[in-house]
């Protein structure tokens, strides 16, 4: 049986005495895209956050790429997760290619990918821009461009259609359709679900803090 990417059983994360997730179950299996939705303040970020391995949780077990959730093996896979949150991850006084140019050079990358990825994601034009001079659309841009450099083996999108023109827009499926053809998975929070249906394999509903299938209109 294959292994799944992202397994998460009984998961629980509190904010103080607030519970947050209770009992998460989800888990996104080789070539799979997961969709998730919920109402504003459900935990969607707070579960892409687990995921990434940014946030041990308080209950629960459960393995990102073969690592576990509070094992010191975590830190290892990080390299292999990409997470787009909703505010852009750019350093805003350097231009768009120096961000997407420092990430190559974290991950190896020869430096001729810069530029393709860059033109790829239409910002060509705009590489010499600094980031704090961007739009939100453009900044979202520059972020896709550093996936296409890492490759990562799961990717995390948290609203990524946000912001976005419908050519952009087009960018997250070709995200999707890369990180699929590679036998990675992703998980995709949209509150756009006439965008987001057509891209995933399911959707899932976080409601009072649990996973559950999603049923349209309920």
């Amino acid at each position: 049986m294959t292994e799944p990417l992202l397994d998460l059983r009984a998961v629980g994360v509190r904010l103080g005495d607030t519970p947050i997730l209770r009992g998460v179950d989800l888990r996104v299996g080789p070539g799979e895209v997961v969709g998730l939705v919920g109402a504003n303040g459900s935990g969607k970020t707070t579960l892409l956050r687990v995921a990434a391995t940014l946030l041990v949780p308080s209950a629960g077990e459960g393995s990102v790429l073969g690592a576990g959730l509070k094992d010191d093996a975590r830190f290892d896979v990080r390299n292999r997760i990409g997470l787009i949150g909703h505010t852009p991850a750019l350093y805003p006084n350097l231009s768009l290619e120096e961000n997407t140019r420092f990430v190559a050079r974290l991950v190896g990358a020869p430096a001729g990918v810069v530029g393709a990825a860059l033109d790829r994601v239409g910002l060509a034009g705009a590489r010499h821009r600094r980031a704090v001079q961007c739009s939100h659309g453009m900044q979202r841009r520059a972020e896709f461009a550093r996936l296409l450099i890492t490759r990562p083996d799961l990717v995390l999108l948290d609203e990524a259609h946000a912001g976005l023109d419908r050519h952009a827009a087009d960018l997250v499926a070709f995200i999707l359709q890369d990180v699929r053809s590679r036998d990675g998975g992703a998980m995709l929070v949209s509150h756009e679900h006439n965008r987001m249906e057509p891209l995933v394999d399911r959707v899932v509903e976080l409601r009072n803090g649990a996973v559950r299938a999603w049923e349209d209109g309920a």
